[in-house]
């Protein structure tokens, strides 16, 4: 009897770690929040664009459907990630450990409120399956010409996708609402200028992996729904 093997790309699985470990830490360092002049943003905005490069690489390289399973994956570890730390957060503590700043800042972290659970992780889904459908449909109708554009498009429009979401879903209620538009404007600005400036790395990353991997896909007759192998 003969055995089919399935062999996956290491550079996929680096991407995917990567993927996955910048929305992790940007679960966390969304809990700081920043004020520079007249921005105001939350500490996720340092590592959460990194999500946005990595989808970049893969939708360019592997296609909208290697793009859709690694979207998938990462939300669902990042999923078991929050609600393990939100049920060890209900586990009663040592009552010395409680009030230290080290049990009052496990609590401010992992005791997240379900609409700041729920607002995140809808976000992402939308934004990074924008992200992700632009960049593939893009390549097609410019014959993978213009990578820059498509790169920068699809940024835009998944991370106002998911800012836009986001911050009336989260905290409606808790920002005044005069500051809301703010809010969602510095954070679509700052995360695509971040893409922008990191660009010429992306476009060196993306063309060696293709060299690489010997492999450059273009979404041709496929199914869009994200609900479908």
């Amino acid at each position: 009897m003969t055995q089919k093997t399935h062999q996956v790309s290491v550079l996929f699985l680096v991407l995917a770690t990567l993927f996955t470990a910048s929305l992790m830490m940007a679960n966390l360092f969304a809990t700081k929040q920043i004020s520079f002049g007249p921005a105001n943003f939350t500490g996720a905005i340092f590592v959460f664009p990194i999500s946005y490069i990595v989808n970049d690489v893969v939708s360019e390289v592997w296609g909208f459907r290697r793009a859709k399973t690694l979207i998938w994956m990462a939300f669902a570890l990042n999923f078991f990630f929050v609600i393990l730390g939100w049920l060890i957060d209900l586990i009663p503590g040592v009552a010395w450990w409680q009030e230290t700043p080290a049990g009052i800042g496990f609590h401010a972290i992992f005791g997240i409120a379900p609409r700041i659970v729920f607002a995140s992780f809808l976000a992402f889904l939308i934004g990074s399956f924008m992200n992700a459908f632009v960049m593939s449909k893009m390549k097609v109708r410019d014959n993978g010409k213009r990578f820059t554009l498509r790169a920068v498009l699809s940024t835009l429009l998944g991370e106002a996708c998911d800012s836009v979401i986001f911050f009336p879903v989260a905290l409606l209620g808790i920002v005044p609402l005069d500051q809301m538009p703010s809010f969602v404007l510095w954070q679509v600005a700052l995360k695509t200028a971040y893409e922008i400036i990191i660009l010429p790395v992306t476009i060196r990353v993306v063309k060696w992996v293709k060299k690489v991997e010997n492999v450059d896909v273009y979404d041709t007759n496929i199914s869009y729904n994200i609900f479908k192998k």
